[in-house]
């Protein structure tokens, strides 16, 4: 299973290295059977994250003919209140630095990301995950419309107004879209990918490593509807 974790500017760096370690550990425990690399919609650069200045290098381009599972992660910025709207005044430096989330991920939608998204999402033969505000980038792009789907707690009505089917889980399993919720979520991403690719003994030998136990129940549209509490 290759795996492809996409950098885009501003994006939030737990949300890309935790399921990136994860995965890559994954790798090591099956002798290879999973692989993975950081890439960008440009091709290699180095990628400033929204995290006081910190840069990771995406070393290739997303390649749809060699993913078999891309991983988009949300941004780091400031949450803002409502109906704020950010500051043109600021320098180029600056606005890096005091970013508000919805404008560095709705930056997005002006590169060839939301394009090269929209190919994963329509070929059977690829996964696409998300963690925190990566299902964002899917929603504003229009491809969540109908499909079950989780992101942080304060970004769920977004998710609905797009016409997504916002679920309040920790992860949420709808076939071959995979989304997660807040920042630390990426690492039970990258545990219950293992179980689901590569089997529970691989996810479980990663889980002993990390010293981190999974949270919450992974939501599928399976079982029985559960009645009003």
């Amino acid at each position: 299973m290759h795996t492809q974790v996409v950098l885009f500017d501003g994006f939030d760096p737990l949300d890309a290295i935790a399921p990136y370690e994860v995965l890559y550990a994954g790798g090591t425990a099956s002798d290879g059977a999973v692989t993975v690399e950081l890439v960008s919609a440009e091709g290699p650069r180095e990628v400033p994250s929204g995290t006081a200045g910190l840069t990771l290098r995406a070393t290739g381009s997303i390649d749809l003919g060699r993913a078999d599972l891309l991983v988009v992660p949300g941004a780091s910025g400031r949450v803002g209140e409502p109906g704020e709207v950010p500051d043109h005044d600021l320098g180029a430096g600056e606005r890096q630095q005091d970013e508000l989330i919805p404008v560095l991920l709705g930056r997005t939608l002006e590169t060839e990301l939301p394009a090269l998204l929209a190919q994963a999402m329509h070929d059977p033969d690829i996964t696409v995950a998300t963690v925190c505000g990566g299902s964002l980038i899917l929603a504003m792009a229009g491809q969540l419309e109908g499909r079950h789907a989780t992101t942080h707690p304060l970004g769920l009505h977004l998710l609905d107004a797009t016409g997504a089917h916002a679920l309040r889980a920790r992860i949420v399993d709808d076939g071959d879209l995979i989304t997660a919720g807040g920042v630390t979520s990426g690492l039970d991403l990258g545990l219950y990918l293992l179980e689901r690719e590569m089997g529970p003994r691989i996810a479980h030998a990663v889980e002993e490593l990390f010293c981190h136990e999974r949270r919450g129940t992974v939501w599928r549209a399976q079982g029985l509807s559960p009645s009003a509490f």
